[in-house]
């Protein structure tokens, strides 16, 4: 079962996203992509995955899935 770190590593790179680049897009601390994709903050809060899925322009449920 995929993660939703892996959710959104996956999604960020298939549309050649650097995790700076995502980080500015959703208006969040760079630390805060890293950390999440690195699964050291597997619980992210729901604003900031929902910050993450407008910057992907995707829903915030294809991050959880």
């Amino acid at each position: 079962m995929l993660t939703i770190g892996k959710n959104i590593k996956r999604l960020r790179q298939d549309k050649g996203l650097s995790q700076d680049r995502l980080s500015k897009l959703a208006d969040i601390a760079l630390n805060t992509v890293v950390k999440i994709e690195l699964e050291e903050s597997p619980n992210p809060t729901i604003e900031t995955v929902q910050k993450i899925a407008k910057a992907l322009n995707v829903s915030v449920e294809d991050l959880i899935k």
